[in-house]
């Protein structure tokens, strides 16, 4: 009879804990979504309008390095968005045109995985990459060039006029939509799957415990309202829900016209130094903490910041290899640099 009885409490035991959610299944519940490990599944994200071809992604890359898209010559989209920085420039305000830092203070934020952002720019004024492209080269604290001025550039240099017809047909017309949108499908290509992704697609052990423990921490304490999705961010959201972020008053940016604000990436979140819209909080514990009191109306304490910050560890991601592309010679129509 004893031993009856001890069969059946461990057997419910046994299937009381199966049954239990593993915590890849809670992240899951959360809204946390993994990087497809299928290609065929990956560029249905990526790639849904099938625009992306080798001979695009490549001048796109070039591009993308390519200092004469901008006024003076000497600023390219990897200026700000350095790809051997975890895409970001490591400075509180970007630094553009005259290098004069950003007007509104703005941090750059990172271009590796935008392509699963909902919204483009802190406050998502743009739909997509392609879109986005085009902001940064006219806007005068940045890369300051006139569309007119990048589409002239670019058809007076005969090796990228014929680099354009092998991407795009010999009746291509390369304008500044064109142009842009190039680069918007190299930075398609800009995807970094972690260990992270690993664990939520099976690898139990990809995670140690304590990053285990730290991605439980983070549930817990609601992070996931805000930084969810495939992205762990990159929807707009209301900003300062619970307080007063501790400084506000660096910079006049406010958000969208209705407070709104783009959630950013936590995907290499301890790469991207600085951390918010104006780059204030240079510690990612401290930024963890801000975020607690601003947004949640909580207070996290030292040990669960750092519980936090180690699980950030595991959403680090394998960079896609990128070789420096060299640069096809100006020409004598070539407009000459502009530092005015």
């Amino acid at each position: 009879m004893k031993h009856s009885v001890l069969f059946v409490t461990t057997l419910c035991l046994t299937s009381f804990l199966s049954a239990a959610p593993s915590i890849a299944d809670t992240a899951k519940q959360n809204g946390l979504v993994a990087i497809p490990q299928d290609h065929k599944e990956l560029l249905k994200l990526t790639d849904p309008n099938s625009t992306i071809t080798p001979e695009k992604v490549e001048l796109g890359k070039k591009l993308y390095f390519e200092p004469r898209l901008s006024k003076s010559g000497i600023i390219s989209c990897n200026t700000c968005h350095n790809l051997g920085l975890g895409g970001v420039d490591g400075v509180s305000a970007a630094v553009g045109h005259h290098w004069i830092p950003n007007p509104h203070h703005l941090n750059s934020p990172t271009v590796y995985n935008a392509m699963f952002f909902k919204a483009q720019f802190w406050d998502g004024r743009s739909p997509h990459l392609e879109d986005q492209a085009q902001g940064p080269m006219q806007a005068a604290p940045e890369m300051a060039a006139a569309p007119s001025l990048v589409v002239e550039r670019i058809n007076s240099i005969p090796a990228y006029v014929e680099e354009f017809k092998t991407a795009y047909g010999k009746d291509v017309k390369i304008d500044f939509e064109t142009i842009t949108a190039t680069i918007g499908i190299f930075e398609r290509t800009l995807v970094t799957p972690s260990r992270f992704d690993d664990f939520l697609n099976g690898k139990a052990d990809a995670l140690s415990d304590a990053e285990k423990k730290g991605l439980q921490t983070f549930m817990d304490k609601g992070c996931v309202s805000c930084h969810t999705g495939i992205a762990l961010g990159g929807t707009m959201q209301p900003f300062e829900v619970a307080g007063k972020y501790k400084f506000a008053a660096v910079g006049d940016f406010k958000g969208d016209k209705n407070g709104m604000v783009k959630t950013p990436t936590l995907r290499n979140i301890t790469e991207t130094a600085p951390y918010f819209h104006n780059g204030a909080i240079w510690s990612l514990a401290d930024a963890v903490k801000e975020m607690g009191s601003t947004q949640l109306g909580i207070v996290i304490s030292d040990e669960e910041a750092a519980q936090i910050v180690t699980f950030f560890a595991a959403l680090e991601g394998r960079k896609p290899e990128i070789t420096y592309p060299q640069f096809p010679a100006s020409t004598a129509t070539t407009p000459k640099p502009d530092f005015k």
